[in-house]
């Protein structure tokens, strides 16, 4: 069998290598390994999870699920997919229209989609529309693990535990002692399909001490759901559809929504109900082998395969990801944050790959709990996928780029009902790109320009027609949207963007924000994007786009520094404005100089939020997002403290994940915002020179790297 899969890796990089990776010199397989995670207790903050971009499974330190109340308030053990979601029946027959609240902006009254807390009925509508629809946690897949005297096996009575997740493979391998016992098992998730595989071997078998439990929850209705609600066993259905001593279906059945899960066996077994959703496969006591396959599926369709098949998909499939696109070595680094960061771009890459690689925006939390009820951020897209285009690889980018077509209705529904043209995005949305109501999310703007960026990333490994013909339906839109909302000031002769936003930096009132520094760049530099694809089309330029583009306001400057909007003209002396996303900074670093930039002032601006921000009350973007603004100003020195700043917000814990606080314990804009800011500052920007301009030149940095693209 090894044989096999080794010839199937080997003809693989033969055919998916480009000529230029082929005769690499980066070592990658070993690289990767030598950031395997290991685990040597039940660490509620070291839960370890496979999956494939659409699908994750998170586990324990016993290589299954089996202690989810434990870890609930950790890296809880999660089965969440991109397809399954729920909705609560509206019995109050709630709708958006019943959320919004008139804000004085462009002259005229704007609707907007808010939260409510008086009146009741208002309050209800809002509440729900939020709640709804919510990602589900699909199941708790574990060990039922009983004593010699029958009583059932508690977190404390897991002993000797030795885990390994080998990133290269996919693999989890985990070791535990229960009852004087060893227990072995091996986890891999297949890479195209919903499957968990999983290998064990232990004696506790034959004494029929270890046994296979499958646990449907409940979802809830609160901003985090971990997947252990056991309650409201009543409002749901499972029941056994199929069973044989080898397989067995599963049907979950919650209200409108309902799914499958199939479980398939190697040696004789049964799976019975031992109360409300909750089932217990007890394995042949014959030998003291086990191997299970499960998978989870929107439909009745179980597909045939085996551990085997799984095992080598996920390594087959591992191989492939790991020997194409970016690699970074840092051996031979003096500088003691060298291996760090190099364990920090492995994580990331590898918990981006499984949570964030799919057909539609991933929540913040990924595929392993809800945080705001399993919806995604749409400005945070940017954080979670554009490192995809600058580590080379674009295709991963592109699966999650067809959803903006799907919310395409919804969001001209949503300009149209403002009176604007083209396409608004939600912020805060869902798999369909539904609006939800939001205090916050409603009035953000910088989720718009977005979709032109990607599009822009993608032409630009894709020059060809096709891209241009693919994406020119949102482009376009989008850019009618931008121009349609940028407002003519008179008294000033210049288009503004507000009043009636909240701008990155969620600090400002929406009735007063306007011209927030970042965005008034972003629209200039993306709104150049599109009528560069009009040209690249054959088209016309669009007059009023570029009416808009010649007469946009200048980048609000006091002192001689860049303002966080124009009406904040405290932003560096009132503490409050001192707090949250130094979004000021996004101006250069995410964006590129632009003809409204004055790089000096950039400078001077950056030097100041250095030494006044409150760096304690920050987000995991934020520090990478300096870092590619020291990276773009020449101050490689200042890159490297800035996504290295020994911040609560940027920490990364043992498996990977960025660490936010007791509500958000992980943070997967913070990864993908690392490996964004490592690619800027490895391999530059168009037009720079410096090689790996974002590292320190005194020696201490020993930076190799291949292909990682250039940004904007």
């Amino acid at each position: 069998m090894k044989n096999t899969i080794f010839k199937a890796l080997a003809l693989s990089a033969f055919i998916y290598l480009p000529l230029s990776v082929s005769a690499q010199k980066i070592d990658r397989k070993a690289v990767v390994e030598r950031h395997q995670v290991q685990v040597n207790k039940l660490d509620t903050l070291s839960s370890l999870s496979i999956g494939n971009g659409g699908f994750a499974f998170t586990v324990d330190a016993t290589g299954l699920q089996t202690f989810p109340d434990f870890y609930a308030n950790g890296i809880s053990l999660g089965t969440q997919s991109e397809w399954g979601w729920h909705k609560f029946p509206n019995v109050g027959n709630y709708k958006i229209e019943e959320t919004l609240k008139d804000l004085e902006s462009h002259g005229r009254k704007v609707p907007y989609a808010a939260q409510w807390n008086e009146p009741k009925r208002k309050k209800e509508a809002s509440d729900f529309i939020r709640q709804n629809p919510h990602r589900l946690q699909l199941g708790n897949l574990g060990f039922e693990l009983f004593k010699k005297d029958n009583s059932k096996g508690q977190p404390s009575d897991i002993q000797n535990v030795s885990q390994t997740l080998n990133p290269f493979t996919g693999e989890i391998k985990s070791h535990f002692i229960f009852d004087g016992e060893a227990v072995d098992v091996q986890t891999f998730c297949h890479q195209q399909k919903d499957i968990i595989a999983v290998k064990v071997k232990s004696n506790l078998l034959k004494t029929g001490q270890l046994k296979i439990r499958l646990r449907l929850p409940y979802p809830t209705d609160k901003f985090v759901d971990a997947g252990n609600n056991w309650k409201n066993s009543e409002s749901h259905i499972s029941k056994i559809l199929v069973s044989s001593q080898n397989h067995a279906t599963v049907n979950h059945t919650l209200d409108q929504d309902q799914y499958f899960v199939h479980l398939s066996w190697n040696n004789s077994g049964k799976l019975q109900e031992t109360a409300p959703h909750y089932f217990v496969l007890e394995p042949s006591k014959s030998s003291d082998i086990l191997t299970l396959n499960c998978q989870f599926s929107e439909k009745n369709i179980a597909q045939k395969t085996n551990f085997s098949a799984v095992q080598n998909n996920s390594i087959f499939n591992w191989y492939n990801f790991w020997n194409t696109g970016g690699a970074i070595d840092f051996t031979g680094s003096t500088d003691p944050r060298a291996n760090e960061l190099e364990r920090q771009i492995i994580l990331s890459e590898y918990l981006t790959k499984i949570q964030c690689a799919g057909s539609a925006p991933p929540q913040e939390t990924g595929l392993t709990y809800n945080s705001w009820f399993g919806k995604p951020h749409l400005e945070m897209h940017w954080w979670h996928g554009i490192h995809f285009a600058l580590w080379g690889r674009i295709d991963l980018l592109e699966k999650s780029l067809s959803w903006y077509k799907k919310a395409l209705p919804t969001a001209r529904l949503i300009a149209k009902r403002q009176g604007f043209a083209g396409a608004r995005w939600a912020k805060m949305t869902d798999n369909d790109g539904g609006e939800t109501s939001s205090s916050v999310g409603s009035y953000l703007i910088w989720q718009e320009p977005h979709i032109i960026t990607f599009s822009e990333l993608v032409y630009r490994q894709k020059p060809n027609r096709q891209t241009l013909e693919k994406y020119k339906q949102v482009v376009f839109e989008t850019a009618e949207f931008m121009a349609s909302f940028a407002y003519f000031d008179k008294e000033k002769g210049k288009y503004i963007l507000g009043k009636g936003i909240i701008s990155a930096q969620e600090r400002f009132k929406p009735e007063d924000t306007f011209n927030p520094t970042y965005e008034l760049n972003y629209w200039c530099q993306t709104l150049k994007i599109a009528q560069n694809w009009r040209k690249r089309l054959g088209l016309k330029p669009n007059e009023n786009w570029q009416k808009v583009i010649d007469n946009l306001s200048p980048l609000p400057t006091k002192d001689g520094l860049y303002l966080a909007t124009e009406n904040a003209q405290d932003s560096y002396t009132n503490p409050k404005y001192l707090t949250d996303h130094p979004a000021v900074l996004c101006t250069l670093g995410m964006l590129p100089e632009t003809a409204m930039l004055d790089k000096p002032t950039m400078k001077r601006t950056f030097e100041k939020v250095w030494n006044v921000w409150d760096w304690q009350d920050t987000w995991g973007w934020d520090f990478p997002m300096v870092a590619m603004t020291a990276t773009r100003l020449d101050m490689p020195e200042k890159a490297i403290d800035g996504l290295m700043m020994k911040i609560r917000t940027n920490t990364y814990l043992p498996n990977g994940h960025n660490f936010q606080d007791g509500r958000l314990r992980l943070y997967l804009p913070g990864n993908g915002g690392l490996l964004a800011a490592v690619a800027l500052m490895c391999a530059g920007y168009d037009d720079c020179k410096t090689q790996n301009p974002g590292f320190p030149k005194d020696g201490s940095w020993k930076v190799k790297w291949e292909g990682l693209e250039k940004f904007f």
